[in-house]
């Protein structure tokens, strides 16, 4: 059974920086891509980051590129967001998720997904 848990969330003011943490088993880690998705009150969910297997492969949505990192320790089996200058609009629960590949698929094919972990930015 693979899980999967996210941690780091939390309260931050605007401009400021948290780092989230996925820890991951019951799945060969380094054999597939990551990804960071989040989900706002009355929103859907949508993509914010991933990462091939490798980490040499990485891709952003727009509305976070220059200011979020995502990234991979396959020896912790552990995934990371950087977040920094974070926004207003910034404010929702991320959600880390396994794909089934090790090439980063489209969102819809991402087959373990953790709980989620509450980020809200303050002004």
């Amino acid at each position: 059974q693979v899980q999967l848990v996210e941690s780091g969330g939390g309260l931050v003011q605007a401009g400021g920086s948290l780092r989230l943490s996925c820890a991951a088993s019951g799945r060969t880690f380094r054999y597939y891509a990551m990804g960071w998705f989040r989900q706002a009150p009355g929103k859907e969910r949508q993509f914010v980051a991933a990462i091939s297997w490798s980490g040499v492969s990485t891709y952003y949505a727009d509305s976070v590129k220059g200011r979020f990192t995502i990234s991979r320790d396959n020896a912790k089996n552990t995934a990371y967001l950087q977040m920094n200058s974070l926004k207003i609009e910034d404010t929702a629960v991320y959600y880390c998720a396994s794909a089934p590949t090790g090439a980063v698929p489209p969102m819809e094919a991402y087959d373990y997904w953790g709980q989620g972990t509450q980020v809200t930015v303050s002004s």
